[in-house]
């Protein structure tokens, strides 16, 4: 399993202070273990989105939009025959979409290549009602690691994390950003508990510490710490490091908990 961002050392971001400074010599020093602490008092959306610079707000969403205008353009060709690839490979539509909650907690619909049957849905009761084992699994992390529903284009658009593409339009819309926490479903909101309004109050992101820190190879509390420590300490140098570690996660699909 692969550690999380040991040397990106989140930097806090507080009102009147830049999110956009160079963190110092000990701050990038400074293990991620120790900004990932809970003890910190739970801060609501409003304090969060205060602290953010309105600068720091524009650049970040002016990013956003040429960054993903770009990959929709440049990489045309790359989603033409994925899409074919999953249309071929089994019946049904080529995108799947699937309810999550977004900034403020307002519901979008986030967009993936479809890498399941078209009867998913149906037949994951029907698995978790045969097997004691699979429901205990997929309550713990909502996800099955052999999932027997999952087509073989879509394994491996799994692993490569190339089934996350469609979701640059997400963030052309304004549902998601490139670098930000994950995207949940409604079910997971009691998972994060006081610190629910701290990750909701930036928008979740297409990448993120989760994404480039082991993904479902680590705990679910794990997540959650690094969903948070994202929300209360994102700069544009931790959103370059997670993007240049995004690209590498995608040319070499080694075994990050991607499943």
């Amino acid at each position: 399993m692969q550690e999380p961002l040991g040397t990106l050392s989140a930097v806090s971001t507080v009102p009147g202070s830049s999110s956009f400074r160079q963190p110092l010599r000990s701050e990038r020093a400074e293990p991620v273990a120790t900004a990932l602490s809970l003890a910190a008092p739970v801060l609501s959306a409003q304090q969060l989105i205060a602290a953010q610079t309105k600068l720091s707000r524009t650049l970040k969403r002016s990013g956003d939009l040429a960054f993903s205008l770009a990959v929709l353009g440049l990489g045309s060709p790359l989603f033409l025959l994925l899409a074919a690839l999953v249309r071929i490979s089994s019946p049904g539509p080529v995108f799947y979409v699937q309810r999550r909650i977004g900034r403020g907690y307002r519901e979008f619909g986030c967009i993936k290549f479809r890498t399941m049957r078209p009867d998913a849905d149906r037949l994951l009761g029907k698995l978790l009602a045969q097997s004691p084992e699979l429901k205990a699994e997929f309550n713990k992390d909502f996800k099955l690691k052999s999932d027997p529903r999952i087509t073989p284009i879509g394994r491996f658009l799994r692993r490569s994390s190339l089934d996350e593409l469609p979701q640059f339009l997400n963030v052309l819309k304004g549902d998601m950003s490139l670098v930000g926490p994950r995207p949940i479903v409604r079910a997971e909101l009691s998972r994060y508990g006081r610190r629910m309004d701290e990750v909701l109050a930036v928008r979740p992101g297409l990448s993120g510490l989760w994404q480039v820190s082991g993904r479902n190879n680590l705990s679910y509390s794990t997540r959650v710490k690094l969903d948070v420590s994202y929300a209360r300490h994102r700069s544009v140098w931790l959103d370059l490091a997670i993007i240049v570690r995004t690209v590498s996660v995608i040319l070499f699909p080694r075994d990050r908990g991607a499943y």
